[in-house]
């Protein structure tokens, strides 16, 4: 990738050209595990707040030198106190880490719960509880983390959790709850990024084949105000309201 015919780095395009995928992998998003979360809300982080696009790769890196030392500790290669420096920076940038979550979660909060609401899904929320890892949190357990040569306590083990009315939707959602839940996320992270002056293009693949009629005109309305929207069907029947309609056929693709 080149910018201005220099290299530039997979952080820096998503910060000029952001764009938002659904696809119906994504459904991972709200019923896997608390590590996909993590990874899509802090890829979100690059894009709505750049400024903190650094911080969880700059922590993954401090959570990696500390496990290391740990288990130098714990081999009896080096002495306990060779992991103080990396306690220090583990704790500031668990804290930064934390904070930048918070905040995005914040951001996010309303608009999200608005498109749920609009696409069927109503009292639908989404939270971030940080339990701070501070340096004191890390030292009280030193011990434990050196026989286990990893670290227990810090954003690494914490969870994104998208709820509501029935309950967590991980647990509780049926499919096409689950599927709402997944496109709200990426409206509201749309809506965030054009009031930032920065409208993402959207591409959403077979992104109406389990929304009801009903839900399909919510959806549509909801896009009628983004940006620029590619959204693939097997059917041209769902699709509503479009500027411009490709059939894809064997051999050619003719506009409709």
């Amino acid at each position: 990738m080149l910018l201005n015919g220099a290299p530039a780095s997979l952080d820096n395009l998503r910060a000029r050209l952001p764009v938002l995928v659904f696809l119906p992998d994504r459904l991972a998003v709200v019923k896997g595990g608390p590590a996909v979360r993590r990874t899509y809300f802090d890829r979100m982080l690059g894009r709505v707040m750049p400024e903190t696009a650094t911080v969880p790769g700059n922590y993954a890196k401090a959570l990696s030198q500390r496990g290391a030392a740990l288990r130098r500790v714990r081999d009896g290669l080096a002495e306990r106190d060779s992991v103080e420096p990396w306690t220090e920076a583990l704790a500031e940038l668990g804290h930064e880490l934390d904070s930048a979550r918070s905040d995005l979660v914040v951001e996010l909060s309303t608009r999200f719960a608005d498109s749920c609401e609009t696409l069927g899904l109503p009292g639908a929320r989404a939270s971030y509880e940080p339990a701070e890892a501070t340096r004191a949190v890390l030292e009280d357990r030193l011990a434990r983390d050196i026989d286990r040569g990893t670290t227990g306590a810090g954003p690494h083990l914490r969870d994104f959790v998208l709820t509501a009315e029935a309950g967590d939707l991980r647990a509780f959602g049926s499919q096409g709850q689950q599927r709402v839940a997944v496109l709200a996320l990426l409206l509201a992270e749309a809506a965030c990024l054009s009031e930032r002056d920065r409208p993402p293009a959207l591409l959403l693949d077979d992104v109406l084949s389990e929304l009801d009629r009903e839900r399909r005109s919510a959806l549509v309305s909801l896009l009628a105000g983004a940006t620029q929207t590619l959204v693939t069907a097997t059917d041209a029947d769902d699709i509503l309201d479009a500027t411009c309609v490709v059939e894809v056929s064997p051999g050619f693709a003719r506009v409709a």
